[in-house]
């Protein structure tokens, strides 16, 4: 045994879920204990089988309204050893999640964690012994990301400390319409799986989770992973019904998917505000969150939104680079914009503002692929998110950043985060960390935070196809030019604290919060709308939902809180004017109260006995309050860890391909295949070519010598050095022109081609199109990412109207020795 550090975590509060599920990592209860080495992975805390401080009881209630959850729990943990144990609570905190009160009872001494405006909070925090026992925490390598941390002191043996913990949280919106909320298995009674072994029966006397529902919708059912009371009606419209847990799901999270009656592209909570704040203020006016839904048909009968596409890649990647951007500037629709950036110790663009995709640029930015070169310095990630982000949008064209990163972003990931942040509802982020990247936790956050997908490059060959597949995903129809439209009883008006989103992607919601103040001039006049307007592709879309305007009271102010947070980010980023500092004075006087964390506060400790505990109906006390002998202050703090182990991918499709791949590339590596290529320049140089086609004969500046290292199994599954050499010839609209270049890459010779055209009135153009066409769809099975390719020049035939498609087809396939069908026109 060895001594890794003197704090260990113990109990765990969650667990990060990365496949378009809610974000949660690891927390819970730390103690002091001796662990083999090597026993940790990235936020997620191995432990013996009997750890040392056991979760005896949970106690949880939830309630859920449309898509926002109010979470209030209890957990019960017992020290089961012979000595005293030093603790300490850890829990993770989102953007999607406003953890508002924590407190500890051990005995008849009580731990409350407060606000406090963040100058006063820093001097506390200075008088405060031991802060130095939280500190070590930012620098653990399987610990990423913002964590509330708590000391609570020693828990002598067979003693409890019972936490009482309350959050608000938005909920995902799954593909079905329902609203995930999901709970860690680790935040279940331990004792419980083993009664379940040992017995039949499904009773839990220490497990109490309970579940009221809410919806003017009305609640339709609800679906999961483990078995629950009868779904029990509380209202005779079916607008509320509650449900507990029977059981524990087995060794897994518990999903609960709640559904709601029809289908609706629009959703509101209106909630009033507190009697006891004053009018005007956001505590005490009603607030209404608007969740948007869209419904985005599949296909969309015109070219749509062809979107903004920026590629942004790691130096240290530059031999991996000129494969990727090949294929993905190949890839792109015709009229969309793009540019290529590059990041080291600098950043450099390929164009000073994005250009429009046409033959021209894509030839010049393939030309510049080879320019490229390595930069082992720093990695600037931060300075070049700030560059794009500070350039305006273009009108019709949704922002999508693809982020190509090897290498770790020092001590600047919070600072990353915060920008992705607040850009979030302007763009996406696809992200392609490389294996054992030092960066992979932030990839995965800034994918998810913007509603984008974060791959795990293993493989040259898998940085190029997964980065293609992502294109696929970002070209999907989406909705845009997104606005609202409120209409309210006279004397009311509306205030937007969280805009509407520049745009909402397939499958995905966003929410809206307003801030209703005034004084209806007919009292009688109970309801307001709003209305939804947007546009997927050329076709326009409205919907108007009515809500009450008079909800029940209910003084948790779940969506009150949630508001407030996204108030207090507006205001850290916008707020600069005498009138806004005072609104941020108040708004922060506010957060105080409802224990919204921001920017302008801090999170302080107390440590008194029960009988000298104050309740939080109130702002915090005086600061000379606390240096009474019966309070003392006891280290608390949000913290950014900067750890850096890779997490764990659970999907096991992933995994099992994955590992496939590995097995086949420790069974041999293929060096770099240029002998097919330095064959085809010969053979170019040594032919003469008509004027029109010596532009067209060779892909400018195609480096032949990059080395094209790829997998044993992708080299006898397909001819790669030929079908990159198709890629390069084929023209930004899809086409490929007849030259001596694609026959050698077709292994024909141009007589051969010319001699199989169908007739002479089919033009070379659609004849070479049709016949490379084929070609790469016979490897579709293999090659599954030349879709978007294949799309292209299919979308270019059918405009070919004098063409006879079926016919060209039938000689191609006798001239490839293959078999493809006519249906291949309709992708």
């Amino acid at each position: 045994m060895s001594k890794v550090w003197r704090i260990i975590p113990v109990l765990t509060f969650g667990e990060a879920v990365f496949s378009q599920r809610v974000k949660m990592r690891k927390g819970g209860i730390l103690s002091k204990q001796y662990v083999h080495r090597g026993l940790f992975q990235r936020g997620i805390w191995f432990f013996s089988s009997y750890p040392e401080v056991e979760l005896e009881t949970v106690t949880v209630n939830v309630t859920i309204q449309d898509f926002v959850a109010d979470v209030v729990s209890e957990l019960v943990f017992r020290n089961k050893q012979q000595v005293s144990q030093e603790t300490m609570f850890i829990f993770p905190v989102d953007s999607d999640t406003v953890v508002h009160t924590f407190y500890a009872t051990m005995g008849d001494t009580r731990i409350e964690a407060m606000l406090w405006e963040k100058e006063e909070a820093q001097q506390l925090c200075r008088a405060t012994p031991g802060m130095e026992n939280l500190r070590y925490l930012q620098d653990q390598w399987n610990l990423w990301g913002l964590f509330f941390v708590c000391f609570l002191g020693t828990l002598p043996p067979d003693r409890e400390v019972v936490i009482s913990l309350c959050y608000v949280q938005e909920l995902p919106l799954q593909p079905d319409g329902a609203a995930q909320f999901c709970w860690p298995h680790e935040l279940f009674p331990r004792d419980d799986y083993i009664r379940r072994i040992l017995c039949k029966e499904e009773v839990f006397e220490n497990l109490h989770f309970s579940i009221r529902l809410k919806s003017a919708h009305g609640v339709s059912h609800i679906a999961t992973n483990t078995s629950y009371t009868p779904l029990q009606y509380t209202a005779p419209d079916q607008t509320s019904a509650e449900v507990s847990l029977k059981s524990l799901p087995w060794r897994q999270d518990l999903e609960l998917l709640v559904y709601y009656k029809g289908s609706h592209a629009l959703s509101a909570v209106a909630e009033r505000g507190d009697p006891k704040a004053p009018p005007g203020s956001l505590l005490g006016d009603p607030v209404v969150m608007v969740t948007l839904m869209p419904s985005i048909p599949e296909v969309v009968p015109s070219p749509g939104q062809l979107g903004e596409f920026l590629f942004l890649m790691d130096c240290s990647l530059f031999q991996d680079a000129q494969n990727t951007l090949l294929f993905l500037l190949k890839s792109l629709p015709l009229g969309c914009y793009f540019n290529i950036y590059r990041f080291g110790a600098t950043s450099k663009a390929f164009y000073p503002q994005s250009v429009e995709y046409t033959q021209e640029s894509m030839d010049n930015a393939v030309g510049r692929i080879s320019s490229i070169c390595p930069d082992l310095g720093g990695c600037d990630l931060l300075g070049l998110l700030r560059s794009i982000y500070s350039t305006p949008l273009l009108h019709g064209h949704p922002r999508q950043l693809f982020i190509f990163i090897q290498r770790k972003i020092s001590s600047e990931e919070e600072a990353v985060m915060a920008e992705v942040y607040r850009y979030r509802d302007h763009h996406r982020c696809f992200c392609f960390p490389t294996n054992g990247c030092d960066s992979f936790n932030l990839s995965q956050a800034m994918a998810l935070e913007t509603k984008g997908e974060c791959v795990c490059i293993h493989s040259r060959m898998d940085m190029a196809s997964e980065a293609v597949k992502c294109l696929q995903r970002a070209l999907q129809p989406l909705a845009s030019g997104i606005s609202l439209h409120w209409d309210l009883p006279p004397g009311l008006e509306v205030s937007v604290i969280r805009k509407a989103p520049e745009m909402i992607f397939q499958g995905h919601q966003s929410s809206i919060y307003a801030q209703i103040h005034g004084q209806a001039q007919d009292p009688e006049m109970g309801e307001g709308a709003v209305t939804l307007q947007y546009h997927v592709g050329s076709q326009s879309f409205d919907y108007t939902l009515r809500f009450s305007l008079s909800p029940s009271p209910d003084d948790r102010l779940p969506v009150h809180r949630m508001a407030m947070m996204h108030l207090l980010w507006k205001l850290a980023w916008e707020g600069t004017s005498r009138a806004e500092k005072d609104i941020r004075h108040s708004a922060v006087k506010s957060s105080l109260r409802l224990g919204v964390p921001s920017t302008f506060t801090s999170n302080v400790a107390v440590r008194m006995k029960q009988r000298d505990a104050w309740h939080r109906d109130s702002l915090p006390p005086e600061s000379s309050m606390l240096s009474s002998p019966s309070c003392n202050l006891v280290p608390c703090q949000l913290l950014w860890s900067h750890g850096c182990r890779p997490v764990r991918f659970k999907s096991t499709k992933f995994w099992m391909v994955q590992k496939c791949q590995f097995f086949l590339e420790m069974l041999g590596r293929k060096g770099p295949d240029t002998e097919a290529l330095t064959q085809f320049s010969a053979s170019c140089k040594e032919q003469e070519a008509s004027p029109e086609e010596q532009v067209m004969e060779e892909p400018p500046a195609f480096n032949i010598s990059w080395d094209w290292t790829v997998s044993p199994l992708s080299t006898r599954l397909c001819d790669f050095s030929g079908l990159r050499v198709v890629v390069a010839l084929q023209k930004a609209n899809g086409s490929w022109p007849l030259t001596t270049a694609l026959a050698s890459a077709l292994g024909l010779s141009k007589a051969d081609i010319e001699g199989q055209r169908p007739s002479e009135d089919v033009p070379p153009t659609a004849w070479a199109t049709v016949l490379a066409l084929a070609w790469l769809h016979q490897y579709k099975w293999k090659v599954s990412w030349s879709e978007l390719l294949e799309a292209k020049a299919c979308r270019w035939l059918r405009d070919q109207a004098e063409v006879q498609l079926d016919e060209c087809l039938e000689s191609a396939n006798s001239l490839l020795g293959c078999f493809v069908e006519p249906t291949v026109f309709r992708i």
